[in-house]
């Protein structure tokens, strides 16, 4: 064989050594671990979006049961908490005026039913 072909040879084993060495040391000796992914650690962006989509669905569905289930997602913080700090971070960023209508419309009757409670 010529020179240039055993370069080549020794070329494409040092790859795929590499490529193996880099696998087995990703997989088996220092695999990745997740910490805080739950949907608490979202930025506030985020959760007022996914508390608009809740909004929108209890608008839609009318079961406040299944919305505070929904919004228990979040964490363990209180929806009535959760939804203030989204409101206002939606009239911050000038959310339109029927996006801030519905999550005020699921704020309003879920302290109508926290109020109930007591």
């Amino acid at each position: 064989m010529h020179k240039r072909t055993w370069r080549f040879v020794f070329f494409t084993l040092a790859i795929l050594a590499g490529f193996a060495a880099g696998l087995g040391y990703g997989w088996g000796i220092n695999p990745v671990q997740y910490h805080s992914t739950g949907p608490q650690a979202l930025q506030i962006d985020y959760q007022t979006d996914y508390i608009l989509m809740v909004a929108e669905l209890y608008q839609a569905e009318g079961d406040l049961a299944m919305a505070l289930a929904r919004l228990d997602f979040l964490g363990n913080t209180s929806p009535l908490a959760l939804m203030n700090d989204a409101i206002g971070y939606a009239d911050a960023q000038r959310y339109a005026s029927a996006d801030l209508g519905l999550m005020r419309n699921l704020a309003f009757a879920v302290q109508s039913a926290l109020d109930g409670l007591e």
